[in-house]
């Protein structure tokens, strides 16, 4: 019988309109930086830029610790050779770029409300990109957010997904067997992460397209979710 659930964030709870490589959009986001702050930055300031974003991108470079924004940061602004007291703002600004467009997908609110409703736990487990703090991330599901009982992101158990070291911490919190927990995500690592933890792999397949990622249940929308806990 199934006790919990967890969710990865973004596409499955979120939807942020970009790609999920953020390469191509180095420039344009330092580009915003620099307008909203009157930046001059140079061609080599750019260049320095994108090659430590490269350098920290999971999608080039995977990794399964986690690295905070003040490491990342302290280093493209040391290359750049731009005053680390104005981190926060361009830190700030950086992540503010790629989530304008964030929206909550319509069927995640009353979903979790319903899950809430009945006593089931619920959780998240998001790989943050390029250390975003959790005040960024989670300020994406605040519209939500009072449904989720543990809010929790890579930041939280200082690896990334498919190391099942999240998993594992929330099982602890919520004082329940992974065994018992339903995992929900949108990526092949979502579904490894699950499989390897123990917890129940279910894929959320937004777009239809053929995804076989080791999945114990494939889902296409999230109120589907609910069957697995005999409600509708």
């Amino acid at each position: 019988m199934f006790k919990a659930v967890v969710f990865d964030i973004g596409r499955t709870l979120t939807n942020y309109g970009i790609p999920m490589n953020w390469s191509s959009l180095y420039r344009p986001a330092f580009e915003y930086i620099a307008q909203k702050y009157n930046y001059a930055f140079s061609e080599e300031q750019y260049k320095i830029a994108g090659n430590v974003l490269t350098k920290y991108n999971t999608r080039i470079n995977p990794r399964e610790y986690e690295v905070s924004s003040t490491e990342i940061f302290t280093e493209i602004l040391n290359d750049m050779n731009i005053d680390l007291g104005e981190m926060k703002q361009i830190k700030e600004s950086f992540y503010n770029y790629f989530r304008q467009d964030c929206l909550v997908f319509p069927d995640v609110e009353q979903t979790l409300k319903t899950l809430s409703a009945e006593g089931i736990k619920t959780g998240t487990l998001s790989d943050v990109a390029y250390g975003m703090d959790n005040k960024y991330a989670l300020e994406d599901i605040a519209s939500i957010i009072k449904y989720i009982d543990y809010p929790f992101t890579s930041n939280d158990a200082g690896y990334r997904k498919p190391c099942t070291k999240g998993l594992e911490i929330l099982s602890e919190k919520m004082q329940t067997e992974i065994s018992n927990i339903v995992f929900v995500g949108d990526e092949e690592k979502d579904m490894v992460c699950a499989k390897n933890a123990g917890a129940y792999a279910v894929l959320i397949n937004r777009d239809d397209d053929i995804k076989d990622y080791g999945q114990d249940k494939m889902i296409h929308t999230l109120t589907e979710i609910l069957q697995l806990f005999g409600l509708k």
